[in-house]
């Protein structure tokens, strides 16, 4: 593809020490939904007072929502956008890692919209219904670098009651502004960090092999790829380097460019079906986990081998010349992040829901399939799992 469609309109403040910079910006509002995750990190590590100080001094008042999950559930969005109804907050502020701020694009969106969030979403079970009122406006300070979510338009929530985890977004979910501080990313354990850098990663290694390529994207991915891949199991290695931290931040921030104007592929609705069935498996887990059998599907496939080996010479081969060598510095970078012998099995999947798995991942998230160079059919997809299997 030559052509582009690029439409990013989040004001991105970049950088060590930028949170402190939030009480000068131009908010979108005067009082806040502040939404924080379920666990004790943001509180314990000074976060949150920081944050609601710097909104103070915003003359922005808060109304805090301290409920979200990891791989946040619809329940918990609809009890978020009550809460906001209930004390006529004018936008969400997002402060955490990927669940809060696409569990705060999910609750913004039905703070201002009637029903369940369920009638809005396209694929599975879900109405489709469009949105009938702009949502509130959402500011994001992002304390991980993940999902790329401070900087594109989607959503991620699970429907525990169907077992389906779909994406949304539209225009009206990008962020009005976000907060990359890498100062933030410091506190985040080391297997943490491994899981939501390699998620990082595929976000721009599935951009980057899909059908919706373009000039752009192209740009962005491959610098997001050779940031993270560099960097990341320094990351791990040491969380108080501040200059590690930085690269897989920006390659993060990146990762989410690159889902704005391009696409992932279906590695991402096969994992979305794994952790809709096993509610504690960390999304960027399960990604490592089938990543390298999903990828050597493809290039056993031949679809491109010539980006396979572009993608292995920025993570650090110069002399790549074959498709494999992608899976081989993938392997290395797993083993450098200590992340090469996670097991399906220590979560609860067992190789007899595969193939409900595979049809899951096709009915609520089928999307992402046709963004693939060749097709995956069910069969492939339960074989993509098999061999993945420990």
């Amino acid at each position: 593809m030559k052509s582009f469609n690029m439409y990013i309109p989040t004001r991105v403040l970049f950088g060590a020490g930028q949170l402190s910079n939030l009480k000068s910006q131009t908010l979108p509002g005067k009082k806040a939904l502040l939404v924080i995750s379920n666990g004790k990190s943001t509180r314990a590590n000074g976060y949150l007072d920081r944050t609601e100080e710097q909104l103070k001094l915003a003359g922005v008042t808060t109304v805090l929502f301290d409920r979200i999950e990891a791989n946040p559930l619809k329940s918990t969005v609809m009890a978020g956008a009550a809460l906001a109804r209930e004390n006529q907050c004018d936008f969400v502020v997002a402060l955490g890692g990927g669940s809060c701020i696409d569990a705060s694009k999910a609750i913004a969106v039905m703070a201002t919209n009637d029903g369940d969030y369920w009638d809005y979403i396209h694929g599975g079970t879900g109405k489709g219904k469009p949105l009938a009122n702009k949502p509130l406006p959402i500011v994001v300070i992002t304390t991980t670098a993940g999902t790329g979510s401070e900087a594109d338009p989607w959503s991620v929530v699970t429907n525990e009651k169907t077992r389906e985890k779909i994406g949304f977004g539209d225009d009206t979910t990008f962020p009005y502004l976000s907060i990359v501080d890498p100062e933030l990313m410091t506190s985040v354990p080391p297997k943490f960090t491994a899981y939501q850098g390699f998620d990082a990663l595929f976000h721009s290694v599935e951009g980057y092999v899909s059908r919706g390529v373009n000039p752009v994207s192209d740009l962005f991915a491959i610098t997001a790829i050779e940031n993270v891949s560099r960097h990341l199991a320094k990351a791990v290695a040491n969380g108080q380097d501040i200059e590690a931290r930085e690269k897989v931040a920006l390659g993060n921030t990146l990762s989410g460019f690159v889902e704005s104007i391009g696409s992932c592929t279906s590695q991402h609705s096969l994992e979305h079906a794994m952790s809709a069935f096993h509610q504690g498996l960390p999304h960027g887990a399960g990604l490592i986990m089938i990543s390298k059998a999903y990828f050597t599907h493809f290039i056993k496939a031949h679809v491109c081998d010539d980006r396979f080996i572009r993608m292995a010479k920025a993570m650090g081969m110069e002399n790549a010349s074959e498709p494999m060598d992608f899976i081989a510095m993938l392997d290395k970078l797993q083993q450098d992040c200590g992340v090469a012998d996670l097991k399906m099995s220590d979560y609860g999947i067992m190789p007899d829901e595969f193939e409900a798995l595979a049809i899951n991942a096709k009915e609520t998230m089928g999307g992402l399939f046709l963004c693939d160079r060749s097709e995956l059919s069910i069969a492939d997809c339960v074989a993509i799992y098999r061999s993945s299997y420990k």
